[in-house]
């Protein structure tokens, strides 16, 4: 069964623990893809980063649940 994880923060390094922990806890052929994207919003006065990891990955349980 294919499944998608997304890690979706403010700021990179927080996004990035999250997938790292999350692929330490898969065999590198489960990995499928990768993908990563980041954007700014502009608020009033500041302006935030937002950062969005994507993993595919493949999964032999055939419940469609994947937990470290």
């Amino acid at each position: 069964m294919i499944q998608v994880k997304e890690f979706l923060d403010l700021g990179t390094a927080s996004a990035e623990k999250k997938a790292n922990e999350f692929l330490a806890t898969l065999q590198d052929d489960q990995v499928i893809d990768i993908k990563y994207s980041a954007g700014y919003r502009s608020n009033r006065d500041t302006s935030e980063q937002r950062s969005c990891i994507m993993v595919i990955y493949r999964t032999n349980d055939h419940t469609g649940m994947h937990e470290p």
